[in-house]
């Protein structure tokens, strides 16, 4: 019988280790992108420390008529948290023209004012979305800018779906070291805000055509469409619009973003080394997911509500609170039944009024509305002689 060659059992028995051992892990980025900063990012970055690895900070912002705006971020604070740090300037979609000499002027005297307060950058990264006839432009900017940094600093920028359709797309990416492709708030917003399994199309078109790695930017946040005269509504994000009427509020789904997450895991484009969060949730801020939601989502844990009740007792009286305890926003029960005895008064507020029943207090729901992890709203009062918070009962 002839003998097989050493080798060969070898080869196939590396061959199958590769086909068994895992994806590679994507990295996790995170955007800070308030223009002042609060005592609240101190909990915020501290929360966010074992999930994340790099922190892209607002840093600079031009608009067409507000001209330059700087950001104002602790930058002791983030020296102490020891990340790597990536500063990102802002050029808006709209700027009519793009000065190379001013842009140049206004991040080298950036990048002085973080150096003399210790910081040393891991990268910059240019936000610009223009359009994609413009794309040339932007790529002689971007050469321009690359002579003018430090050689050792790496130079990233976000990408658009929409420069997929043109043959300008690989002089653009050549010009830097990485792209960050997004794929949230990229389309009419009346359309929603984010879609993924667009997102998925485009990561996978995105990496052949791609050069250098790159990273993919999901949303944690929400949005408010505010209806216009001129036809296309307004966004409100973080800062509220003075305009009236009616508002309706988009998220990006945390169970849709979920699954397109556990998908990349599985399965990455090649080239895509990781994702980035936008953006940093802050206590009160009321349109970004809920940093326990956030970090479920990274971890990948299982997403679910947990309504309870907490009642603040004075003797008798009862102040009654409506508690999510869990890490995914919940719709507000229509219905709360709520075991009770010896009821003298009681009533409802916000969303809620109450009527008595035999077995206590039940509480209907007047209008929709949501409440997010780790919230709680005021359901209302009651003087009862007992209330059993144990036996509540919750109808959807």
């Amino acid at each position: 019988m002839p003998r097989i060659p050493f080798v060969i059992p070898l080869l196939l028995s590396l061959l199958g280790l590769a086909a068994c051992s895992p994806p590679p892990t994507l990295d996790q980025q995170l955007y800070i992108w308030q223009r002042q900063w609060r005592p609240a990012h101190v909990e915020a970055l501290a929360q966010t420390r074992l999930d994340f690895s790099t922190l892209r900070v607002l840093a600079l912002q031009a608009h067409p008529k507000a001209g330059w705006a700087r950001a104002y971020p602790d930058l002791q604070l983030l020296k102490r948290d020891g990340r790597p740090l990536v500063a990102v300037v802002r050029l808006d979609g709209q700027l009519p023209q793009l000065d190379p000499r001013a842009i140049g002027e206004q991040i080298t005297s950036l990048l002085h004012d973080w150096q003399a307060a210790g910081i040393q950058l891991a990268g910059l990264e240019i936000d610009h979305d223009c359009a994609t006839a413009r794309l040339p432009a932007y790529a002689a900017l971007l050469q321009d800018l690359r002579r003018q940094l430090p050689a050792e600093l790496k130079l990233s920028i976000t990408a658009l779906p929409a420069w997929l359709a043109s043959d300008q797309l690989e002089p653009l990416l050549a010009s830097v070291d990485s792209s960050v492709l997004q794929v949230h708030a990229v389309s009419d917003p009346r359309r929603g805000l984010f879609d993924a399994e667009q997102a998925q199309h485009w990561a996978a078109e995105y990496a052949a055509r791609s050069p250098s790695p790159f990273l993919l930017a999901l949303p944690a946040y929400g949005v408010a469409l505010l209806d216009s005269p001129a036809g296309a509504p307004r966004v409100e994000g973080e800062a509220p619009l003075r305009q009236g009427g009616t508002r309706r509020e988009l998220q990006a789904d945390p169970q849709h973003v979920a699954s397109l997450l556990a998908e990349l895991r599985d399965d990455p484009p090649p080239g895509l080394s990781g994702i980035i969060w936008f953006r940093l949730p802050l206590a009160g801020d009321r349109r970004a997911w809920p940093i326990d939601t956030l970090l479920a989502v990274v971890r990948g844990q299982p997403l679910r509500p947990a309504l309870d009740l907490h009642a603040q007792q004075n003797g008798q009286l009862s102040e009654l609170q409506l508690v999510n305890r869990g890490n995914l926003a919940s719709a507000l029960p229509a219905h709360i039944e709520l075991p009770a005895q010896g009821c003298t008064a009681a009533d409802g507020l916000g969303a809620y009024r109450v009527t008595s029943t035999p077995q206590g207090l039940r509480f209907t729901r007047q209008h929709p509305g949501q409440l997010a992890a780790g919230s709680q709203r005021a359901l209302g009062w009651a003087r009862c002689t007992q209330i059993d918070q144990g036996g509540l009962h919750v109808e959807l």
